[in-house]
């Protein structure tokens, strides 16, 4: 499939009655795919699909269009959304210890997910240490993350299983090495689709 075709095809997966933020609709990336204006309409297709819950397909679609483009990073963007859908959610406010302090960054986090660092999410082995998983990192609106920052983040596991208990108020530490890093703050946990549903039929 061509860029317009993939894209033609993600966007019959989009209610009609969906927004972005900004109040774009699918009938405006439509009207985009009509003038050859794909990037902007990928770019509203992506928006669209943040704001309301999509399927995996969605996002393979978008990857693949995003790739045809070049547009490394919106293709990081479409995989990482889609592992969201399989997976579930978890967003947090992060902020990083003072490059100073013993186990502070001294250079920025990459902010699309190539850092995977260890996280403390309250678990203890056997012995009564702490059990470490590691989780990679997304940061949101910015580029990265600065040696000492605060930003909201998103974490994909790969143990996702054992972070959803997990729920918005809950703290956790990032750490590279023995000291922490950073401390977050859980402030969305978003449980996959599959799951939800099973809880629902209870």
């Amino acid at each position: 499939m061509d860029v317009p075709e993939l894209l033609r095809r993600a966007a019959c997966h989009v209610p009609a009655v969906a927004t972005d933020e900004a109040g774009a609709t699918v009938a405006d990336a439509n009207e985009y795919l009509d003038h050859d204006e794909w990037e902007v309409a990928l770019d509203i297709l992506v928006e669209l699909g943040d704001a309301y819950r999509t399927e995996t397909a969605y996002w393979d679609l978008l990857a693949e269009a995003a790739r045809l483009m070049w547009l490394s990073q919106t293709e990081r963007w479409c995989h990482w959304r889609r592992f969201e859908v399989v997976h579930g959610m978890v967003r947090a406010d992060l902020q990083l210890v003072d490059p100073d302090v013993a186990g502070g960054r001294r250079t920025p986090i990459p902010g699309d997910g190539r850092l995977r660092p260890l996280w403390d999410i309250g678990d203890v082995t056997a012995a009564g240490e702490p059990d470490l998983y590691v989780a990679r990192l997304w940061v949101e609106a910015q580029p990265d993350l600065r040696p000492g920052g605060r930003a909201v983040v998103r974490l994909a596991p790969l143990s996702p299983q054992r972070w959803r208990r997990l729920a918005a108020g809950d703290v956790i530490t990032m750490h590279e090495q023995r000291p922490v890093a950073g401390t977050a703050t859980v402030v969305e946990s978003v449980l996959p689709i599959a799951t939800s549903a099973r809880r629902d039929r209870g």
